[in-house]
């Protein structure tokens, strides 16, 4: 087993090392003992926010040179690490919160450093989004983590039209004052799925809302949500996408208008037109040929 397994850093390594070091979400206690001794251990510790970093390295008593990494400076910060790293010097990499990379600034840094040969060591710890998923009570088997939906409502809302084929649990972060409006559209374009809204996980006011998209559209209508805010959309139920897509539209003209909302090409339209109503796609291709029979030569 390597030797930063179980104890110190290496001294003699010909250069240094990178360690993505995921620290806690909201409750201290989440940090893990390696986290902390790798934290103790390391030359420089980059991180999203020293100001926010010092405090959680303060609580435990942790004194070392910090240095600032996000998305704003990543492009020139990225080279200088890893120089730094080529050096011999042994660099954390946190984020504010969770493991890093995870919706966070650290690709570039990570890629860099791989390219020059440099050990990239992942050091696990907590996760918004599988804590969230785990206490949600959505199926698990596969789900799809896409980050933070686009801030735009228009953009949004053709990003959800894209997600229509999915029948796998979806996973989001989202900002309070947009969580309400994010619903909304993911309620009128996915349908009314099963869905739960993480909030403050592990923090004092932690709290989990369960139900449909629109009951927990109400919900935010009646009492709005607040800090830090994961949002897990389950698949459809049985039914509901055929139920849903019960309209006077013929097959043809949805097809042509999921390839314009969704930008798909006419055969993922039509594998997704088909699930809406509840058919194969077999016989969603023999009802669009009904609908548009071959002209004669």
């Amino acid at each position: 087993m390597p030797s930063h397994a179980n104890s110190a850093l290496p001294e003699h390594a010909p250069t240094g090392s990178l360690y993505l070091v995921a620290t806690p979400i909201g409750n201290l206690e989440d940090i893990t003992l390696r986290a902390l001794r790798i934290l103790k251990e390391v030359d420089q510790i980059a991180c999203e926010d020293t100001r926010h970093t010092l405090k959680l390295l303060s609580h435990f008593e942790i004194h070392k040179p910090l240095v600032s990494y996000h998305e704003h400076n990543e492009l020139t910060r990225a080279p200088e690490l890893v120089l730094a790293m080529e050096q011999g010097v042994n660099i954390a990499l946190v984020s504010d919160a969770g493991m890093p990379l995870v919706s966070d600034p650290g690709h570039r840094l990570v890629t860099l450093a791989i390219r020059h040969h440099i050990p990239v060591i992942p050091i696990p710890g907590p996760v918004a989004l599988l804590t969230a998923l785990a206490a949600s009570g959505l199926p698990n088997e596969e789900f799809l983590f896409l980050g933070f939906l686009p801030a735009r409502s228009g953009e949004r809302q053709r990003a959800l039209e894209r997600l229509r084929i999915e029948d796998r649990t979806l996973i989001f972060y989202e900002a309070p004052h947009r969580i309400a409006d994010t619903i909304a559209d993911a309620a009128a374009i996915l349908g009314d799925r099963p869905a739960c809204l993480a909030r403050e996980i592990t923090k004092i006011h932690e709290e989990f809302r369960r139900g449909k998209l629109t009951e927990l559209f109400q919900s935010l209508e009646a009492h709005p949500a607040k800090g830090e805010i994961t949002l897990l959309i389950g698949p459809a139920e049985k039914g509901a996408a055929g139920a849903q897509a019960e309209t006077a539209q013929s097959l043809a003209a949805r097809v042509d208008e999921l390839m314009h909302q969704a930008k798909l090409d006419r055969k993922d339209a039509l594998k997704l037109a088909a699930k809406e109503r509840g058919i194969t796609k077999r016989d969603a291709y023999c009802q669009l040929l009904d609908e548009n029979p071959p002209t004669p030569d």
